[in-house]
This record gives C-alpha cells, structure tokens and sequence, in this order.
C-alpha cells in the first residue's frame, strides 16, 4: 500500500479529516512504522496488546527509571496500531472498540504508576476520571452521528503522557515531591480546561 492510498484510507476512517500540516507529519510517521510492523508480521491487535503490557509495566515498575521507556513504548503501540490496521487492510468495528478500551486500561495503569511516584492520590484521581470522561463524552459524540475528530484538546492523550514523562524526569532527579505534585495539579487543571472545550463543541454540533 502506498502513502497516499493509506492516507486517504485514515481520512475516511476519521470522518473525512484533513491530513495536512502536524496530522499529516505524523501520519508519515505511522505510515512508515506500520510499514515496518507488517514486514516483520506484528498484527495491529499483537501492537494494541503490547500497549497495554507496557502500560501494567509502568505500574508495577514505577518509581523506577525505566517506566518511562514503557510509557513511550505504551503510547507508541496506541498510535501506530490503526495505522497498521490499515496498511495490513484489517480494520473493523470489533479492532476500534478493543483499541479504545485498552487506551482507557493503559491510563488507568498510567495513574497508578503516577501515584507511585508521589502524586497525591486525589489529583490522580480527579484526573483519571475528568480524562475518562472526556474520552467517554468524544465517543458518544460518535454515537451520534458525528464522525470526525471533533475538536483537539490542550490534553489529548499524547500531552497527558508527555506530562507524566515529565513527572518521571523529576522524580529520577530526586526532585521534591512538590514538583510532581505540581505536575499532577497542572494537568489536571488543563484536563478540566479540555473537557470544557469537548462540551462547548458538543453543544455547538449537537444544536
């Protein structure tokens, strides 16, 4: 499969989005990995089962080091696994609800590895559900008849996992558990930010 027959695919597949400017370097990206991921006969569920794995791993590692390389593989595997789906002609409705439920199975692991490293267990909380909720309300929208992305978030599920890297930077610096405490505090304050973005888009589309 060549790029652009790919590209047009994921379009479609996302309600006809644009695949120009940051989507569409990313989808280069994917394109190329996905590529690499059926040369050496790794399916698209094989990668969404990796995701997961990798995420349980932060949880039970975590406040190692080394649960950062997991948590970028964990999110890696997300990105690339529908992309593989579509270079290897195997989407279907059973693969996107099995990838969403393990997207929402990873950030719970994600949360507990946060709390590990010092969070406060009650803004990891609040933003674990505030996340889950948001990404409820998204696919809801999709039940409804609205099948492209929608609008893009300040904590999209790459920005969340950018922000709990960067929690683990700070706690392998012996940083003190105020950083990481502040890490948690800011995201879930831009998490409640976003998921008033997500409402204030329902209700415009949804009129």
């Amino acid at each position: 499969m060549e790029y652009q027959e790919f590209s047009d695919l994921w379009s479609r597949e996302h309600g006809n989005v644009s695949t120009r400017g940051v989507v569409g370097v990313w989808l280069r990206i994917s394109y190329r990995l996905a590529k690499i991921c059926t040369a050496g006969r790794i399916s698209p569920n094989g990668l969404t089962a990796l995701g997961v794995v990798s995420a349980i791993g932060t949880a039970v590692l975590s406040p190692h080091w080394s649960i950062a390389f997991l948590l970028l593989i964990s999110l890696l595997c997300d990105g690339i696994d529908g992309s593989t789906a579509i270079v290897q002609n195997r989407t279907s409705k059973l693969g996107a609800v099995l990838d969403s439920v393990a997207d929402r199975v990873s950030e719970s692991f994600w949360a507990i590895a946060f709390y590990r490293l010092g969070a406060p267990l009650t803004w990891i909380v609040a933003l674990w559900m505030i996340a889950t909720i948001q990404e409820y309300s998204r696919a809801r929208l999709g039940s409804e008849g609205m099948r492209e992305i929608g609008v893009v978030t300040l904590a999209e599920r790459p920005v969340r996992a950018i922000a709990f890297l960067v929690a683990i930077i700070l706690a392998q610096f012996h940083a003190t558990s105020e950083w990481v405490n502040g890490v948690a505090i800011f995201l879930t304050s831009l998490q409640v930010f976003s998921f008033g973005q997500i409402l204030i888009f329902a209700r415009k589309s949804l009129k």
